[in-house]
């Protein structure tokens, strides 16, 4: 496992500052799986096909 030392002159400022980008990536990446969340259901109800089954007759070359 890789480990990496940080030595700073204010540790809880520095803590402070990599758990509040930390925060924002996260809450970026529970949004972009939101609006893809969002996406599928629009999708599967335009095409009245859920996801699993669109997956099948792709993978059996029902759909083209």
């Amino acid at each position: 496992m890789a480990e990496l030392k940080i030595i700073c002159e204010y540790p809880d400022s520095l803590k402070q500052f990599i758990e509040e980008a930390l925060s924002r990536r996260i809450a970026s990446l529970k949004d972009g799986i939101r609006r893809t969340e969002e996406r599928i259901k629009e999708f599967e109800s335009k095409y009245q096909m859920s996801t699993e089954e669109f997956l099948r007759r792709y993978e059996n070359d029902e759909i083209q």
